[in-house]
Formats: structure tokens, C-alpha cells, sequence
């Protein structure tokens, strides 16, 4: 049986081209520090405004989400009723009522359209800003884009030894840095928060290394460094040391600071439970903590919305409640703690759903209307933009394109989105082409 959280489409040979770089994402965290110090450090002056980006792999449905026909005919509506929002005259679908409660804390963009219909395509558009080159998988003559993570890692580097690019249970397929190269891949945290022994990979000492054996091994380390390495990569740069890198992650280790971003179990119970007690509302809070203490781009991977069949009980007994539940409670975190404006947060998936519910009870891939949430970082709260016709089918007012999107999380962000970017070989790659800003998103 496929498993639920993977894509009508899996995962073959096309999409693993379409990753590209981004399969170095595995890399851990001492690695990633290493390369990204290799790397010419940019970002000077950047604005300091952090991002939860709320990835819904698979394309959740704007009718059963932000956007609900009531009045559309049988067939089209779906089976969910619809409930009041904060906002008079606006309404959400019945099962996101939290949601609905805290709608004065973030904008729905009704109005997102393209036309990268499948998973691969759709995934890339919305990750990057980026239509997928075509055509698809044809050797160097392709290229395909960096994340908006990755971006971002490249444009702020590396703060306290914090990773500049954290992905919550994995990586997306178009999430990498792709021609960035593997010093802008996301540090990627699978275990799960929820869980009572969670632990982080990398940041957490190995049971049985007292601080005196682990800070012996240290000083022997230092000793070593000292030698020459004739294969070292590091040893003909003086510049580079093995040991800033080694010390970089060590400090990450011993850092207080760092510890207690992780160690979402000093957490109060109240707050823990207010985000759900599941591994997903767990991610979100984890993602708060760790934007909190600088780390600037955080991706929280949520799978299985790719709904072709029985969409109606399983949005409603499993996907919608979790998400209803963490993501209102993460704004309402935000505002209550003084951290929302400096924090954006953005959930979205590639795309929508399909207007008529199939012989199957589901919705397919629909890339003509979705539903994208923005909050914080400035964004007014209450406030919907755009808008679909009657039925759903497409976006009919105040349309925008993925590089408008694109544009505007970037300038949220403080990055030129016009600047120009090149390739290993020296090809010169625009960020984002003719991308425009969500005007309503700077009110």
C-alpha cells in the first residue's frame, strides 16, 4: 500500500533530477557549517525577520481549507459546512474553527495561480519562485533553482553557530540548494518532538562521553589540528581551518542558548498542549524556538494532502485537526510572545484541488486557484486577497503568480529578489523574473 504520506506521483528518476543538490540535505550539521565557511559570506545589513515556512506537500485543497463554495452546485461544494472567521463577512471551512478564531493575525491570498499541474513542477514553482526548466531532466543544459531556505542561508550565514536553514521531519524535494551547492542545504531534524526521548542529531553529547572525556577529546583534536594534512581541503587555504569548523559545531553542543532552543521539553505543559500534542503541532513549536534564537528560515514539512481519494473523512478526522489546531496556536504564540513582527509565516502547498469531487470521492491536482496563508513580519491580519469565481475554478481577482509570491516573501526577508545569481560555471541565473510584490501584504 502507497504510503499516505508520499505523492500520487512517488518519487522516481524525474524527481530525483528535479532535487538535484538539494539530496545533499542528509549532510550533517558539522558539515554544513564546514562548507557554508568555505562559501563568501553575504547578507551584510540584511533585515533580521525570520520565516516558519508551513510546507502541505501534496496540494491541500482551497475549497476545504480558505476558501469554501457553500453556494456552489452538489458535487463541486463538498460536504463540509463552513464557519464565521474573526473578520465579519469572511468565512472558513468548518474544520479549521481555530483558525477561523485568530483570522485578525494573518491574510489569506485566495488568488494564487499557475499552470505546473503535476507534483514535481508545482512543488519546484512554489519552493523556489521558479517555474521547472524545460524540458525536464535533459542533462546541463538545465538548471534548476535554489530554495527560498537555501537563499536565505546564502544571504544570512551563519549566527552563533545557529544552522542558518532548518527542514522539520525532511526535506521537500525542490527544498535544496541546487547550483547554491551543498553548503546552503537545509539541517535536517527527522526525529519527532512529540516524542518523550527526542533528541536532536548532532546537537546532543552521545550518552557515556562525560564533559571531561568529550572536552579531552577536544584539546587532542586541537593538537591534531596543528599537524599538516596534505589531503585536507582546508590545509593549502589559511584562511579555512578544520578547527573553526570543529569548534563551530562544538560550541553548538556546549552553547546554552542552543540547547535550550532544542529542548522543547522546558516548554510549559499548557503551551505544549495548546499547539497539540502530535508530532506536527510539536514541529511548529520547535520552529518557534528556534527562530526566536536566529535561526532565519525554518521549514515544517507536512505530508499527505494529496487527496484523490476519500478526501472528506480524511481532512476531517486526520489532516485538518492537526493543522487547525498548531498553526492558530503558533500565530496566537507569535503575537502573545512580542515575536510577530520580525516572524513570517507562511503554509501553502504546490497547489489546489479540482473543482468537481472525482467517482472516488477525491479532488485532483488543480494549479488554477490556491489558497496561500501569510502572517506576521508587517502583513495586515484580517484580511483575504484576491478571490476565485463563484465555483472555484480559477482566480479572478487581484491574480497573482508564484514569482509575485516569491517576490514578496523575499523582500519580507530583506533579499534583493531582482539581484542576480551564478551558477558554478558562471552562468548568470535572475532570482526571481519578473516577479511583482502582493502590494496588500506591505499595507
Amino acid at each position: 500500500m502507497r504510503n499516505l504520506k508520499q505523492n500520487c506521483d512517488g518519487l522516481g528518476r524525474r524527481d530525483f533530477l528535479q532535487v538535484g543538490m538539494g539530496a545533499l540535505g542528509g549532510l550533517g550539521l558539522t558539515d554544513i557549517l564546514r562548507l557554508r565557511a568555505e562559501a563568501k559570506a553575504a547578507g551584510n545589513g540584511i533585515k533580521d525577520v525570520r520565516c516558519i515556512f508551513v510546507w502541505l506537500d501534496g496540494g491541500p485543497s482551497h475549497y476545504e481549507t480558505f476558501d469554501p463554495k457553500p453556494d456552489a452546485p452538489e458535487g463541486i461544494k463538498g460536504e463540509f459546512g463552513t464557519v464565521k472567521t474573526s473578520v465579519p463577512g469572511v468565512r472558513f471551512s468548518e474544520h479549521i474553527p481555530h483558525l477561523a478564531k485568530a483570522f485578525d493575525k494573518y491574510t489569506v491570498v485566495r488568488s494564487i495561480a499557475h499552470k505546473q499541474n503535476n507534483h514535481g513542477a508545482g512543488n519546484h514553482y512554489l519552493m523556489t519562485g521558479r517555474p521547472t526548466p524545460v524540458p525536464v531532466g535533459c542533462g546541463a543544459s538545465v538548471t534548476f533553482h535554489p530554495s527560498f531556505g537555501s537563499v536565505v542561508a546564502k544571504e544570512r550565514g551563519i549566527r552563533e553557530g545557529l544552522p542558518s536553514y532548518v527542514s522539520l521531519l525532511r526535506m521537500s524535494r525542490s527544498g535544496g540548494p541546487n547550483f547554491l551547492g551543498a553548503p546552503y542545504a537545509p539541517f535536517v531534524i527527522k526525529d519527532d518532538p512529540n516524542k518523550e526521548n527526542f533528541k536532536v542529531r548532532d546537537v546532543s553529547i552521545p550518552k557515556g562521553i562525560a564533559d571531561v572525556r568529550s572536552n579531552n577529546r577536544r584539546l587532542l583534536r586541537q593538537k591534531l589540528d596543528r599537524l599538516e594534512r596534505i589531503q585536507d581541503k582546508a590545509a593549502n587555504d589559511p584562511a579555512v581551518s578544520i578547527d573553526e569548523f570543529y569548534q563551530q559545531g562544538y560550541q553548538l553542543v556546549y552553547s546554552q542558548k542552543a540547547q535550550a532552543a532544542f529542548d522543547i521539553s522546558s516548554e510549559p505543559e499548557k503551551t505544549r498542549e495548546k499547539y497539540g500534542s502530535n508530532d506536527f503541532g510539536q514541529r511548529l513549536l520547535l520552529a518557534r524556538r528556534l527562530t526566536e534564537v536566529g535561526v532565519p528560515f525554518v521549514t515544517v514539512y507536512y505530508g499527505g494532502w494529496d487527496h484523490h481519494t476519500n478526501i472528506f473523512p480524511s481532512l476531517k478526522d486526520k489532516a485538518l485537526p492537526k493543522l487547525d489546531q498548531g498553526l492558530a496556536a503558533l500565530m496566537e504564540d507569535l503575537h502573545d510572545r512580542g515575536s510577530i513582527e520580525n516572524t513570517l509565516v507562511i503554509c501553502l502547498g504546490e497547489f489546489g484541488r479540482t473543482p468537481k469531487v472525482n467517482t472516488r470521492g477525491g479532488r485532483d491536482h488543480w494549479s488554477f486557484a490556491m489558497s496561500v496563508m501569510m502572517g506576521g513580519a508587517g502583513i495586515p491580519g484580517g484580511q483575504i486577497v484576491g478571490a476565485t469565481d463563484l465555483k472555484g475554478y480559477y482566480a479572478n481577482e487581484n491574480v497573482y503568480a508564484p514569482e509575485d509570491f516569491a517576490a514578496s516573501l523575499y523582500t519580507k526577508m530583506g533579499i534583493d529578489h531582482a539581484q542576480v545569481l551564478h551558477t558554478p560555471v558562471g552562468r548568470p541565473i535572475q532570482l526571481i523574473d519578473k516577479g511583482r510584490l502582493i502590494k496588500e501584504l506591505f499595507a
